[in-house]
């Protein structure tokens, strides 16, 4: 008697807009595509579901009420990394700009196409699944090309070789590589790792930068780990 192979589990997707008729009108296409659904219509409703659910993909609406697709965003990003697409029903650069600076993966101008949102989430999921193929003993470890950072032992290391840093250089670097490509000013950097407010005329933070990238970077003037976006922060790409 032939055996049957187990059934491969589908991905769970996240739909959160406050639009019924959005939510309700991707489900079915979803559903079609034999994918597992969960709704919220606004961010802390999301923010409660991720609690309670392993979600493999989130389609984040920008404008909402209670919580915004912005903060509900950065907020995920601080614990989780699965992609997220935003959806808004403003196309301006600088609205795609702000998406995906906060962490987001893609960004889908509304009124949209089901099918062409459908294909984005296929390829999605695709990159997510190649980059996260079976890592089991490196779950506390970020890795930004030769640079490792172990969160559990606060190791850091540069092709193979030891990088020492102070527990507060280590926590700068930590939070740009726990959201790569996301853009952090210093004024946000200071209160996240020093849990006190920032000042305008202190320069702590950059002097740490500077410090990280001369333990890092080959051409600390030229680095390639800590980007400078003059006017706005700093970030890891």
């Amino acid at each position: 008697m032939k055996r049957r192979s187990a059934p491969v589990a589908q991905p769970t997707i996240l739909l959160v807009d406050d639009e019924k008729e959005i939510i309700d009108l991707l489900e079915i296409y979803l559903k079609n595509e034999g994918y597992r659904l969960l709704r919220a219509s606004n961010g802390i409703e999301a923010l409660s579901v991720l609690q309670k659910e392993d979600v493999d993909l989130i389609v984040l609406d920008i404008m909402m009420p209670k919580m915004d697709g912005i903060e509900a965003c950065l907020k995920i990003r601080e614990q989780k990394h699965m992609p997220i697409i935003m959806l808004s029903a403003k196309s301006q650069d600088m609205d795609k700009i702000l998406g995906l600076s906060t962490g987001a993966d893609d960004y889908v101008a509304k009124p949209f196409n089901p099918l062409e949102l459908i294909a984005r989430i296929k390829s999605q999921l695709r990159r997510y699944t190649r980059l996260n193929v079976q890592r089991p003993n490196k779950e506390h470890e970020l890795e930004i090309d030769e640079l490792t950072i172990n969160t559990a032992t606060h190791e850091v290391k540069l092709d193979g070789r030891d990088i020492k840093l102070t527990p507060r250089e280590f926590a700068i670097l930590e939070l740009l590589a726990r959201h790569r490509g996301t853009v952090w000013s210093i004024e946000k950097i200071y209160e996240t790792v020093w849990k006190e407010a920032y000042f305008d005329s202190d320069n702590t933070v950059m002097v740490h930068i500077r410090k990280i990238r001369e333990k890092i970077e080959d051409n600390p003037r030229k680095p390639k780990f800590i980007k400078t976006v003059w006017g706005v922060g700093y970030k890891v790409e």
